[in-house]
């Protein structure tokens, strides 16, 4: 008898598991509660020029996933250079920071020795790691951790990198240190340092879908079809039917309901402790409604023309106080089908926030003012120059590590309760996972629905060494 699946989102994690899934001969259907493909992943059309959501290099050390890249596109993945940079002080350093010429120049020699100073002060006494500062000061020393990393990270957070768990940094940026910055720009005069054994943070080539990542994702859903799966849209799932501890259907606002022998959720963890009701004891409802979430919301601008020349970058961390953005994103530099006209600029400007807060509830047009305003203030534009602009507000775009993060672990145990569900995904897991983390999960669960075993290898992907990349999105 085929066993019938239902997948909760359409994002990287939700579309994995539906192809690997119908490959294996299941009936999958797919609820997405939007009308997107891909979710934070999915690229936006806005009269023909095309938004990356975040930023997204196609670089894993997964070798399925880049398998599974290459087979979904094909030609249609291109190979880019890489370039990000720090705007600091209005000057542009390289990120991650090297210690080159423009590097000394602009902070000046007194400067370096106090980082260099700082840097060796870390390396012999250790703090302990109650926290994400705690963390960047055992790898980078306070100096270089004040300079380059405090201001940005408040801004992605809402909150001082006190109030962060140190997790966060294990997870994301644990393989990157200043020893090996430095040996790595030494590599770069004297050998040819292969991608495939380079951080991630320090890569310099990266696989890019010709019209964005949304690509993959539209791509994989065309075959999902044709393969005979399911995706319903605009279908929002608010209610998990269970019984003697095995989901049993899943009920939609629409008022449909979808039974099924196995479910994979991609929605917030906060949101299916939610929709499984009263059941669920009070503290695990307790600390499932106090984890929290960043928002986020990008502003495009098509430009005539940019005043600062030879803005090669993919993206530059705004590391300036006096002003909101936190990035921005040059699409031109991502790949030139992104943008409809090649003499024209088109940019993304990276704003991090709370659904209903006073940025979030702002009116379109004040708020692309503003960021008009700041990319004036900051020195790369003219206000006259801006040909089109457009908003677009992402929710819970990244899973929070405070709050009621740290007992986070009695939901996971709680939600592994349930022997057909399986959570996949960024929010499914309440982790700040990488695409290739997400598409992880994906393959973990199909791999467990198959062959049995323990779901605590979903859990797993990105925490283990044998998951672990260092990212810089």
């Amino acid at each position: 008898m085929v066993k019938k699946i239902v997948i909760i989102g359409a994002g990287p994690a939700g579309l994995t598991a539906g192809y690997e899934l119908l490959r294996k001969g299941f009936e999958v259907t797919i609820l997405e509660e939007s009308l997107d493909i891909g979710g934070i992943s999915k690229t936006v059309n806005h009269n023909g020029n095309r938004i990356d959501i975040g930023g997204h290099r196609f670089f894993s050390k997964i070798d399925k996933v880049n398998s599974w890249w290459q087979e979904i596109l094909k030609d249609d993945l291109l190979k880019r250079d890489r370039r990000s940079r720090i705007l600091y002080q209005r000057k542009l350093y390289d990120y991650p920071i090297s210690l080159n010429q423009n590097t000394i120049k602009n902070l000046g020699l007194k400067k370096i020795f106090k980082i260099g100073l700082s840097y060796l002060r870390s390396r012999i006494i250790k703090k302990e790691e109650k926290n994400l500062e705690d963390f960047f000061i055992n790898r980078f020393g306070k100096e270089l951790y004040q300079t380059f990393f405090k201001d940005y990270t408040q801004k992605v957070w809402g909150v001082p990198c006190t109030k962060i768990d140190a997790l966060f940094g294990h997870q994301r940026i644990k393989g990157l240190s200043v020893t090996k910055v430095l040996i790595h720009g030494l590599k770069k005069l004297f050998v040819k340092d292969k991608i495939s054994k380079t951080e991630t943070s320090l890569i310099e080539e990266f696989s890019y879908p010709k019209f964005g990542p949304g690509q993959l994702w539209e791509k994989a859903a065309l075959k999902i079809k044709e393969m005979g799966g399911n995706i319903i849209f605009e279908e929002k799932a608010i209610k998990i039917n269970h019984k003697n501890g095995k989901i049993c259907s899943v009920s939609t606002e629409a008022g449909n309901e979808y039974g099924c022998d196995i479910l994979l959720s991609s929605m917030p963890v906060r949101d299916i402790i939610e929709a499984i009701g009263e059941s669920v004891a009070k503290n695990i409802k307790d600390i499932a409604g106090r984890l929290e979430y960043r928002d986020f919301i990008i502003a495009g601008l098509l430009l005539e023309r940019i005043k600062i020349n030879g803005l090669d970058d993919n993206w530059i961390y705004i590391q300036e106080p006096d002003v909101k953005m936190g990035r921005l994103q040059i699409f031109n530099n991502w790949s030139p089908f992104l943008v409809n006209d090649s003499s024209k600029i088109w940019l993304g400007l990276e704003y991090f926030c709370q659904e209903n807060d006073d940025m979030w509830d702002m009116s379109e047009e004040s708020f692309l003012s503003l960021a008009i305003g700041e990319m004036e203030k900051l020195g790369f534009i003219d206000r006259d120059d801006v040909i089109d602009k457009v908003r677009i507000k992402v929710k819970k775009a990244y899973p929070s590590y405070f709050g009621s993060y740290n007992r986070f672990d009695e939901v996971k145990e709680y939600l592994n309760t349930f022997d057909n569900l399986f959570c996949i995904g960024r929010n499914g897991q309440h982790r700040y996972n990488n695409m290739d983390h997400s598409m992880m999960t994906a393959f973990e669960a199909v791999d467990v629905i198959l062959n049995g075993g323990q779901k605590h290898r979903l859990w797993s992907v990105n925490t283990e060494k044998e998951y672990h990349e260092s990212n810089d999105k």
